[in-house]
């Protein structure tokens, strides 16, 4: 694939951005709503999908476009090209605490599958699809596990994940069981499926959720601490029901400044 040579430069540490630099011409895709800032003479446009099978036709577009519908994610993206004369820079921040991760694909094999809400920005080039799981059952019940979102090509792309992330190298045949929110990413080699969490007493009390995902190497993954899904939960269990107490849990008196 002709994926864009881009530089970039991470800054922060629980609360990241990536600033990637560009060279004439050069251009970086990244989720809509990701932006942070940019230079003068960096254009930027909404294009369907990632753009990235070169097919100007409207069928080609749907079809790109239609894929990130089945992840949850927009119809659109978004594209910054540099068409000014010398290197220019757009940075992009992470959405909730956590770390960046720099995937260059070509060392990776040129694919990796990653949570369908991980994928910050990537060059030019880096084909986002969809991994659909072989069992259509766990289609139905995996939760987040089911559907994976998988960047293919030789550029960088640039994933985000909450909390502390944990890289693990996986042997031939050595198999890891992973609750599916805290999954971010893994190389294409690595053998996954979702299961369901055996015993009744397990699955109505144990409070980890019905399903988790087993992994089995060669391969590299990443585990993240903290998902999005399990810090919403926390916030929203804390904060004092509508006609509650407004004491020191101020966030109640927050969200009642939005209540009728």
């Amino acid at each position: 694939m002709n994926n864009h040579e881009i530089d970039y430069k991470l800054y922060g540490d629980d609360m990241q951005f990536v600033e990637v630099e560009l060279d004439p011409g050069e251009t970086v895709i990244a989720e809509a709503g990701s932006l942070m800032m940019m230079d003068d003479q960096i254009k930027m446009e909404t294009i369907f999908g990632d753009d990235s099978s070169g097919k100007s036709g409207l069928m080609g577009k749907l079809i790109g476009a239609g894929k990130r519908v089945i992840t949850g994610e927009s119809l659109f993206m978004t594209t910054f090209t540099n068409e000014g004369h010398g290197k220019k820079h757009v940075s992009f921040a992470s959405p909730y605490p956590g770390k960046i991760l720099p995937m260059d694909l070509s060392e990776l094999n040129g694919k990796i599958i990653c949570q369908k809400d991980a994928f910050l920005a990537a060059a030019k080039g880096v084909a986002v699809g969809i991994e659909l799981q072989r069992k259509i059952r766990t289609g139905f019940f995996g939760g987040e596990g089911f559907i994976m979102q998988k960047l293919e090509g030789d550029g960088l792309a640039f994933v985000h994940a909450g909390g502390t992330i944990h890289k693990r190298e996986l042997q031939p045949g050595e198999r890891l069981r992973v609750d599916t929110g805290c999954l971010v990413a893994m190389t294409g080699d690595v053998d996954y499926n979702i299961e369901f969490v055996g015993g009744v007493k397990t699955a109505l009390f144990g409070g980890e959720g019905l399903f988790f995902a087993t992994l089995t190497g060669p391969g590299t993954v990443w585990i993240q601490s903290l998902p999005f899904s399990r810090l919403a939960s926390r916030v929203f269990a804390a904060a004092p029901q509508k006609g509650g107490s407004k004491g020191e849990g101020g966030i109640g008196g927050f969200f009642d400044l939005f209540s009728d």
